[in-house]
């Protein structure tokens, strides 16, 4: 270790991170192409095959050409994946049609006197049965 300086452990950590950080623009930029609905099979394969040929230039001209649209995708997918979470928890945990919400409505139905005493227990049996 003492042949191996603190600024050279520190080049070789910089380095490191900037190829995690390369190999991770590079993986955003095809997942990104496999990703956009508005171009089209050739579209995707001319942006492939330039992508991984390239890689340095390739990524380069594809976030200048759509970068901003990249955002927009982003943006897109985490609002489908919201919506869908949402919808999912609504239907897992019930939208308020549970046994409580039905007991609620019988009372309010015995309260104003559409039914009866014995309407309203045959339906709270039937309900908590």
């Amino acid at each position: 270790m003492e042949d191996y300086p603190l600024l050279n452990l520190f080049w070789t950590m910089l380095w490191f991170f900037l190829w995690v950080m390369w190999f991770f623009l590079l993986f955003k930029v095809i997942t990104d192409v496999f990703r956009d609905h508005t171009l089209g099979g050739w579209g995707k394969a001319g942006w492939l095959i330039v992508v991984l040929l390239l890689p340095f230039l390739g990524v380069l001209v594809y976030l200048i050409a759509r970068g901003h649209s990249m955002h927009e995708r982003d943006r897109k997918q985490v609002e489908e994946q919201q919506s869908a979470f949402r919808s999912y928890v609504q239907r897992t945990a019930g939208s308020g049609g549970g046994p409580a919400d039905e007991l609620h409505k019988l009372s309010a139905l015995k309260d104003k006197g559409d039914i009866t005493q014995e309407e309203f227990d045959r339906a709270k049996a039937k309900i908590l049965a």
